[in-house]
C-alpha cells in the first residue's frame, strides 16, 4: 500500500513520524512524504532529539534511532509538493503532529486541508495523531465522528511546567487542541489520564480511537499502537 504523510518543513514530532514510518515500511508498505514545496527535506523538532529541558521530555531512544534511519530514506529527502498530491493515488493518509512553531505551516494550510478533505471523501484509511487531528478539524470532516487528539490536560501540563524557560513552546495556538476539535461537532474521547508511554512491546498505556476507516491517537506515547492498528486498517 502507498501511504501519504504530509509534513511541515520543520518542527514535526520525532516519534509520531518515525515510529509509523518504521513499522509500516517494515510491514511492506510505502510511505510517501510531502512538504509545501517539492524537494524540501523536512526536519523534526530538534528539542525532541536533544531533550526539551535539562535533557528531559524528548523522544525515547528507539524512536530517535528510527528517525536517524528515516533521514537516510531517499523519499524523505525528496518529498512531493502539497499541490502535487493526487489523493486517489494513495491507499492511506497519516497526519502526524508536533507542537513547536514550525507546525503552523502545516496545520494552517488551506491547500493541504483541501487535499485532506478530498482524500477523506474516498473513504480510505485516515490516521491522525496529536496535533495532526487539527488538520482534519480545519478540513471540516470531523462533525459526528469519534476522535481523540492531544488532551487539554496534557497540553496544559507541558506548557505550565516549561513556560518559565521556553515560553509558549508547548502552546501552538491560543486555543487548546482539544477545544478546537470539540468545536467541530466531533465526539472527543480523552482516554485514561496518564503520562506513561506505549512501547514496541507494551501497548498497555496507549490509547487510540477507531471510527470506521478513521484512526486517531493522543500523543507520541500512542505511536506504536497507532501504527500497528493503521496497518490493520490498510490490510482488512
Amino acid at each position: 500500500m502507498r501511504i501519504l504523510m504530509p509534513l511541515p518543513d520543520h518542527d514535526f514530532d520525532v516519534t509520531e513520524v518515525a515510529v509509523p514510518w518504521r513499522l509500516l515500511t517494515d510491514a511492506g508498505h510505502q510511505v510517501v512524504f510531502s512538504t509545501e514545496r517539492a524537494g524540501v527535506r523536512p526536519e523534526a523538532d530538534p528539542r525532541l532529539l536533544t531533550g526539551v529541558i535539562f535533557g528531559q521530555l524528548g523522544a525515547e531512544p528507539e524512536p530517535k534511532r528510527f528517525y536517524q534511519e528515516l533521514t537516510a530514506d531517499p523519499g524523505f529527502a525528496a518529498p512531493i509538493a502539497w499541490e502535487a498530491i493526487e489523493p486517489a493515488d494513495y491507499d492511506g493518509l497519516i497526519l502526524a503532529g508536533g507542537h513547536a512553531p514550525g507546525m503552523r505551516q502545516y496545520l494552517g494550510s488551506e491547500l493541504l486541508q483541501a487535499k485532506v478533505a478530498e482524500f477523506w471523501g474516498l473513504e480510505r484509511p485516515v490516521g491522525a495523531i496529536c496535533h495532526g487531528v487539527i488538520v482534519l478539524a480545519r478540513a471540516g470532516v470531523l462533525a459526528g465522528r469519534r476522535t481523540t487528539c492531544l488532551p487539554k490536560y496534557m497540553e496544559r501540563m507541558a506548557y505550565f511546567s516549561t513556560a518559565w524557560r521556553l515560553g509558549r513552546y508547548y502552546r501552538t495556538y491560543p486555543a487548546y487542541v482539544e477545544d478546537e476539535v470539540r468545536e467541530t461537532g466531533a465526539t472527543f474521547e480523552k482516554g485514561p489520564v496518564t503520562t506513561a508511554r506505549g512501547t514496541a512491546t507494551d501497548d498497555g498505556p496507549a490509547f487510540i480511537v477507531q471510527d470506521g476507516n478513521y484512526l486517531s491517537a493522543r500523543w507520541p506515547g500512542d505511536a506504536y499502537l497507532f501504527a500497528r492498528r493503521f496497518d490493520q486498517l490498510l490490510t482488512t
